[in-house]
């Protein structure tokens, strides 16, 4: 019975042990007295633990915990009883070769001054393993004896364990680097760190620099996640190729890396680093056997250390997001700041603007060359703020495309303008009922322009049915507009849709054309009717030379695909009459008209018919 009581008590002491650590190790203090007491109760009965006595008590071989019995007088100990855990973990002998005395040594010094029991926590290391942490409870077995009961709590696995969770919590697993938590957590002790040695008036400086990859998902979604990681992996070596070693590499996110470098004094190491990551990408990456040409968005902000890191990190983002517009590397300056504000302040109220319909179409004429007449005009949004006045295009329209708000506003033109047709129509059809000279005709076309964004997030298709229907108008007056940036992203889907449009009887221009991705090979395959030749190749016509050879050249690759032209930008009478020679087929600018409000526009339309504008 008295075995059993023991069995229990022990137990109940490894149970304390176990499961809580050094908080419940405390705990064992108060039950210290009685355990050891009932186990000298049985060791009394037949198990004894005096040198001569060779047999190991049950109880201590039972122990689930590493166990063993030792005294220790004039600083020498003598091992008298160990279980196999024990000698697992320390060895047959305890000695300085297999265990630190000198924590035990402390441990007993400090149970004499107290008369309590310690709990103390260590690390041991050999070349075998490099370290364990164990978790040592000391005890007074017999006081006559001067003998001890050690108990080891052997936590390694424990502690990797926590290890291994906390790598995967802090670390990329494809590319080794910190990921956002454990980049921001080295940061914060970088940054610590250095406020400690820094000098207030010269604190010192460092930099974050962003890294984002353009159109990434375009490989993932083509060629599979496979390839898309050995592309993260070959980006990975090419960054770290640009660090120093003691600068802080990091993925962020699926196509987002940074860095954190110290700058000293030096800030224009900013400018070197970041201008080095940009040249980086321009030989191409090779992927599962193919080349593929990867662009990056780079942009880096500056910090002292005795600024808040996440007031940096929010400023690089900031430089980032113009870094990604303007394709090269920018680096973020306190009026970006304000900028930001301002770009906020117009999102938020565009969208009301939107929902509220604030806005309205202008129409800028575009005119037939040959016949001097209008042939059509193209839709351009303006907005008149309630507080502010005339809001730029050059200022929302950028605005539209990043916070999305491009495509309600790009399906509400769509609608405005096929609702003006049928209004002009309408007003062109009751004026020739009468006696009055006829005027207009009824092919005229009005241009929307299609943003790459919508051609990404919306059902063009979609809302160019719904306009045309809503209006009752023929598919061929609506004409839509599209940049060559839009077949960047997706040339593929972007031809899709583009021969879906054609099969409505919708008409396409290619716009700004000659400043952009022109593949020729891509070209000659589109379904386009128009191509536009940018404003800037038009001006300095007959200043420049090269422009004129542009403009010609341009000229001559649509009749060989068969497509009009327009020309924009004419300012003079000059370049109207030599784009006419050339053989371009219409013309907008200035010299014209500007963009004019609805009933203007329809007025210009009834006169062109009455008198040779050109």
């Amino acid at each position: 019975m008295q075995n059993n009581r023991v069995e229990k008590q022990v137990a109940t002491a490894t149970k304390y042990q176990k499961s809580g650590g050094l908080e419940r190790l405390s705990a064992l203090d108060s039950r210290s007295e009685n355990i050891i007491g009932a186990i000298k109760q049985n060791d009394d009965q037949g198990e004894s633990p005096h040198p001569h006595i060779a047999k190991t008590p049950s109880w201590l071989c039972s122990l689930p915990l590493a166990g063993a019995i030792f005294t220790w007088r004039d600083n020498k100990f003598t091992l008298l009883y160990n279980n196999e855990k024990f000698q697992h973990i320390v060895g047959k002998k305890l000695n300085a070769e297999a265990f630190d005395l000198s924590i035990i040594s402390d441990m007993l010094r400090e149970m004499a001054a107290t008369g309590r029991e310690r709990d103390f926590v260590c690390w041991r290391g050999n070349n075998r393993l490099l370290s364990r942490q164990l978790d040592i409870h000391l005890s007074i077995y017999d006081t006559a004896n001067s003998s001890y009961l050690i108990t080891i709590n052997d936590r390694t696995q424990e502690q990797l364990h926590r290890e291994t969770l906390r790598r995967e919590m802090t670390c990329d697993s494809l590319t080794g680097f910190p990921n956002r938590i454990g980049f921001e957590e080295i940061v914060e002790q970088r940054v610590k760190e250095a406020q400690k040695n820094s000098d207030d008036k010269n604190p010192g400086r460092y930099a974050f620099i962003l890294i984002d990859l353009a159109r990434f998902s375009r490989v993932n979604e083509s060629m599979g996640s496979m390839a898309g990681d050995e592309l993260i992996i070959t980006v990975a070596r090419r960054l770290k190729s640009q660090m120093r070693g003691n600068e802080i590499l990091a993925r962020l996110g699926g196509n987002e890396f940074a860095a954190f470098i110290e700058i000293g004094v030096q800030q224009e190491r900013t400018h070197h680093i970041g201008e080095r990551i940009k040249a980086a990408f321009n030989d191409p990456c090779q992927i599962s056997g193919m080349e593929i040409q990867m662009e990056c968005a780079v942009a880096a902000a500056v910090g002292r250390y005795n600024e808040d890191p996440t007031d940096i990190l929010r400023n690089a983002q900031i430089a980032l997001k113009r870094a990604k517009s303007q394709k090269k590397f920018v680096l973020y300056h306190h009026e970006s700041l304000n900028a930001v504000k301002q770009r906020f302040s117009i999102e938020t109220d565009l969208r009301r603007a939107i929902e509220k319909e604030e806005l309205e179409l202008h129409y800028q004429p575009i005119m037939d060359l040959k016949s001097g007449r209008v042939n059509g005009f193209e839709a351009l949004a303006r907005w008149i703020h309630p507080e502010q006045g005339f809001i730029s295009p050059v200022d929302f329209i950028p605005v539209a495309e990043e916070s999305g708000l491009i495509v309600p506003l790009g399906r509400w033109a769509m609608y405005q303008a096929a609702m003006t047709i049928a209004d002009w129509d309408s007003q062109i059809a009751f004026h020739n009922m009468g006696s009055a000279p006829k005027i207009g005709h009824a092919d005229y076309k009005i241009s929307v322009n299609l943003s790459a964004i919508q051609i990404l997030r919306d059902d063009v298709v979609g809302a160019v049915r719904d306009s045309i229907f809503s209006a009752g108008v023929d598919g061929h007056r609506l004409m839509l507009e599209l940049t060559e940036s839009a077949f960047i992203d997706d040339p593929d889907g972007t031809l899709k849709l583009l021969n879906r449009l054609k099969s409505e009887n919708i008409s396409l221009a290619m716009d700004d054309f000659g400043t952009g991705y022109s593949n020729l090979a891509v070209l000659q395959k589109l379904p386009i009717d128009v191509l536009k030749i940018d404003r800037s190749f038009v001006t300095d016509m007959g200043q420049d030379k090269e422009k004129n050879a542009i403009v010609s050249t341009i000229l001559s690759l649509a009749k060989a695909l068969d497509m009009q032209t327009t020309a924009e930008g004419i300012e003079t009478s000059n370049i109207g009459c030599a784009l006419k020679l050339l053989g371009c087929t219409f013309g907008q600018g200035y010299h014209y008209a500007k963009p004019l409000k609805s009933d203007e526009a329809f007025q210009f339309l009834s006169n062109s018919f009455v008198s040779d504008i050109i």
